[in-house]
């Protein structure tokens, strides 16, 4: 990958996010009645503003849905899946019944990590029904919740901190039995 290539795919996400969030904020801009000018969220979400309008926002609704769907989440959910199929089909070509456990429990904590980011998201953005107590739950573990779990999920393939974490559970529980 040359400097060309890595700025012309940055150029790339950029445009494309660009390009997705723009039609929304347009139809957005153009309600013209809002409850209220405190948005009780603790980021400026689309859909807490929705919330916000007195306006009818079944269009905006539909777009965020069908942007949400295509590009937010099936798309990208997709190119990971087929990538995942072609792993999995390069671990299974692995002659050894070692390579293929080492090469599968690689992969498992970076599918851990991709299904928790996904369930989020679909749970947050692509379910009909909701409440802005579940939104701001959802929106809080997708923003920081599972970038937390990140480094956990990824540290216990570690021998060491794999051991350090058994001798913890082994320690509370041998604690709690004896009180």
């Amino acid at each position: 990958m040359n400097k060309r290539f890595c700025a012309s795919l940055a150029s790339f996400c950029w445009a494309i996010s660009l390009l997705q969030i723009l039609p929304p904020m347009v139809i957005l801009a153009r309600f013209s009645c809002y409850t209220s000018y405190v948005i009780n969220h603790f980021f400026c979400d689309i859909m807490p503003l929705i919330d916000l309008s007195c306006s009818d926002t079944s269009i905006l609704q539909l777009l965020i849905l069908t942007e949400g769907v295509l590009l937010s989440t099936f798309t990208p959910f997709l190119l990971t899946f087929i990538s995942y199929v072609f792993i999995i089909i390069a671990i299974i070509r692995i002659q050894s019944r070692n390579g293929r456990s080492k090469a599968f429990y690689t992969c498992s904590s970076h599918l851990t990590v991709v299904s928790l980011h996904y369930s989020s998201l679909v749970c947050q953005y692509l379910t009909p029904i909701r409440t802005l107590k579940s939104n701001k739950i959802l929106a809080l573990f997708n923003t920081a919740i599972v970038p937390m779990l990140n480094p956990v999920i990824y540290s216990l393939k570690n021998k060491d901190v794999k051991s350090a974490v058994q001798r913890k559970i082994h320690y509370f529980i041998t604690q709690t039995n004896y009180q």
